[in-house]
């Protein structure tokens, strides 16, 4: 009865003089012909696979600062030369790195067993031997913080938590905590070591590696991930009630300062006062496995979508495509390439680091002048399955110091379901990437780069977020 009713009224409405004198909403904006084709043709690239192929397969693991990053680098400049890129170069600096070692865990009481685990980077080492000590278990980031200290000197801290499985990744930035500053400050109060349970959402018995920091003067502590299993073995074995002793073997190292670099490739502009549109995304990975989707798949999917632009003509802006360094030890890459630019005016910055999964959302931070170009990529996107989001783009550890400039963002962001699966294991290798996946992002990345790079508003500086 209700939709006949509203059907009536909708009609009556319809016929009414005022609303049929009102004027129409304006038609959504264009795809030009161009952008409706080169984005269609980017559906069948092949180029970024044989870039995730021949990196992971030809290099492998490339942990920053090391001679595989360095191999990295090489193998790079003669790619992105054979396809054609203008400029192609590497722009070197210096970084501290850190090598892991030898890494063991097991139990000694009351269930003595062998448990997996990985190293954080940046995490300190114990003797030779290993180490022994009393394990104080607390279920999540919130116990820890709310333990008193004599729960925890003199004893090795174990921080679990559940991160939840989402599209956009947000519980990677909620639960990594007991990751990203747990250490330091176990280290602060007084433990002689911490293992955490891995920041993903796998079952898998693979730990998560990643990066921790300690502050100046805090003493670096040995610190290690436990597979998802191996951690929730040991809240078990808590739950009993009885003390845990575990033994510890992490023999890391840092090895002082070594020589690491950003690969840089251009696609030439026809207006030099239009400023640069900055895609890429990291080099190096972690050395558990061969970073294939992370983030192998990244420079692979950006560099495929610029060669298509290079293919079809000269654009109004120059592409600038970068292959960052050190990224994953703290972003060592993309802070100095912004103090190596910063008198550079750049136009756009986006960066395609999160897997090889589809594109299901785009996000800008545009001037207002330029809000017909987001118009025009809502519409071209469209068809591959891409909405507009309501948030502020800008993510992206290796853009960051660009668009604290003012560098306005694209964001074209994957789909994260499955991301923290493998993300920063050893399961992170070539089959984990899904070739028609890898392709709907080069179509994404096309449309986006003919759009922005000929776009004839001025993108002029933003508010930085």
């Amino acid at each position: 009865m209700k939709r006949f009713l509203l059907a009536a009224l909708t009609a009556s409405a319809l016929s009414s003089p005022t609303l049929a004198q009102r004027t129409p909403p304006p038609p959504p904006a264009q795809a030009a012909p161009e952008v409706e084709r080169l984005r269609d043709a980017a559906l069948n690239d092949d180029v970024a696979w044989n870039i995730v192929e021949g990196l992971t397969t030809e290099v492998g693991q490339r942990l920053a600062g090391t001679e595989a990053e360095a191999r990295a680098r090489q193998w790079s400049v003669a790619k992105l030369t054979a396809l054609g890129f203008k400029n192609v170069r590497i722009e070197p600096y210096r970084m501290p790195v850190w090598e892991r070692g030898v890494e063991t865990a097991e139990i000694l009481a009351p269930f003595p067993q062998k448990l997996t685990l990985a190293a954080l980077g940046n995490s300190g080492a114990t003797p030779a031997a290993g180490l022994t000590a009393e394990v104080a278990v607390f279920p999540s980031m919130v116990a820890f913080q709310s333990a008193a200290d004599d729960a925890i000197r003199g004893r090795i801290v174990y921080i679990g938590n559940a991160m939840p499985r989402t599209q956009d990744g947000a519980g990677y930035g909620a639960y990594g905590t007991a990751r990203f500053t747990g250490p330091a400050l176990a280290a602060k109060r007084g433990a002689v070591a911490i293992v955490i349970r891995s920041i993903g959402t796998d079952h898998h018995r693979f730990p998560h590696t990643g990066t921790t920091n300690f502050p100046d003067g805090v003493k670096p502590i040995p610190a290690a991930a436990l597979s998802v299993p191996d951690a929730e073995q040991l809240e078990r074995i808590a739950a009993r009630g009885r003390p845990i002793r575990m033994k510890l073997v992490l023999t890391p190292r840092m090895v002082g300062n070594r020589e690491s670099g950003n690969v840089i490739a251009e696609v030439p502009g026809s207006d030099p006062s239009a400023g640069i549109v900055l895609v890429g995304g990291h080099l190096d990975s972690w050395d558990l496995g061969t970073g294939a989707i992370d983030d192998a798949s990244g420079v692979a999917i950006t560099a495929a979508a610029a060669k298509r632009i290079l293919d079809a003509g000269t654009p109004r802006r120059t592409i600038r495509v970068v292959w960052f360094g050190a990224e994953e030890v703290g972003g060592m890459g993309g802070a100095a390439y912004a103090k190596a630019h910063a008198g550079e005016r750049h136009a756009t910055a986006s960066e395609s680091d999160f897997g090889a999964d589809r594109v299901w959302r785009f996000e800008v931070n545009l001037p207002t002048a330029a809000k017909p170009v987001a118009d025009r990529l809502q519409t071209a996107l469209a068809p591959l399955g891409i909405t507009r989001g309501s948030g502020l783009g800008g993510d992206g550890t290796d853009i960051g110091p660009t668009l604290k400039l003012g560098t306005a963002a694209i964001d074209l962001n994957q789909s994260g379901w499955d991301y923290f699966d493998t993300h920063h294991t050893p399961d992170d290798v070539l089959d984990r990437v899904d070739p028609a996946a890898l392709r709907q992002n080069v179509a994404a990345w096309t449309t986006m780069l003919a759009v922005v790079a000929n776009a004839p508003e001025p993108i002029d500086p933003v508010t930085p977020r």
